[in-house]
């Protein structure tokens, strides 16, 4: 895949947020037509001619050098999610371009649903890169209780934010949430352009969500490994819950997730109440 367009867009979009003043230049009058930088302005922070900067911004990173990029990285201001990406997008210009493959999915270690299902506190979910979910516990699933439908396969939680309406009463903060996910496939998309299966997600997500098309445009990375998401739970009501994105070493290409809400907290009683109506549903299953 040519990834000459994405260059061009990330570039553009970094030159476009940084002011002269965030950048340390100073300014002499004259009437700007540019929010951000120029062009000449960017070559001349990064220490390369006007030429050769606008040779990479118009989507060529073949051969550039790690102190170019690095002086890029200085110039942008990057933070380390934007400057992993702008090296994934020169090494996949440098190097042979690969065929679309489709990735084997990863194999889940045999003892971790096991592990999942002894932490029953705790709502803990296994996703691939790409948002399905590979292996759950009881609390997890029902914390997230549309990702797992009862008589049908699981969702895919980038699909289930762009495709399925309940999302954005599930997630008061929905934009925040489907932003973050937008972000996460950019990164994937700089670091494995050859992906078949994310390249798909992408183009159907693109197709059916003018939102997604449009963040997709923008080229905002940002890694998310922890933070808070507000909920409003179909059962439970309304939880403020932090999340902790752990890697699975032995497993390259599957996450652990899990979920507590502030010790004391109105969420950390909601969360109580949800471990009450799951241990009631799962006995209620049982019985039928």
């Amino acid at each position: 895949m040519d990834n000459r367009r994405d260059v061009q867009q990330f570039l553009t979009a970094l030159r476009a947020r940084i002011t002269p003043e965030a950048a340390g230049l100073t300014l002499f009058g004259g009437e700007r037509r540019v929010p951000g930088l120029r062009r000449e302005e960017v070559a001349q922070i990064a220490g390369v001619s006007t030429a050769y900067y606008t040779r990479m911004e118009r989507g060529n990173l073949s051969g550039v050098s790690d102190s170019v990029l690095y002086a890029l990285v200085r110039a942008f201001q990057l933070n380390d999610a934007e400057t992993t990406h702008l090296f994934d997008l020169a090494h996949a210009a440098s190097g042979p371009r690969p065929k679309p493959r489709i990735k084997p999915t990863p194999k889940l270690p045999s003892r971790l649903p096991q592990m999942l299902e002894t932490m029953r506190d705790v709502p803990a979910l296994v996703l691939t890169h790409l948002g399905d979910p590979a292996a759950s516990n009881s609390l997890g699933r029902a914390l997230f209780p549309h990702l797992f439908p009862e008589d049908a396969a699981p969702l895919n939680h980038s699909r289930y934010l762009f495709l399925d309406p309940r999302s954005q009463t599930f997630y008061p903060d929905w934009e925040t949430s489907a932003r973050e996910s937008v972000s996460a496939l950019r990164l994937l998309a700089g670091h494995d352009p050859s992906d078949r299966a994310l390249m798909n997600l992408v183009g159907e997500l693109s197709t059916h969500s003018t939102d997604f098309r449009t963040w997709w445009g923008g080229h905002t990375v940002r890694t998310h490994a922890s933070g808070t998401k507000r909920i409003s739970h179909p059962v439970v009501g309304d939880m403020t819950i932090g999340y902790d994105v752990l890697t699975i070493n032995s497993t390259p290409g599957l996450n652990l997730t899990t979920y507590l809400p502030e010790p004391g907290s109105p969420s950390a009683d909601a969360l109580d109440l949800l471990r009450s109506w799951n241990a009631d549903h799962q006995l209620t299953s049982r019985r039928i």
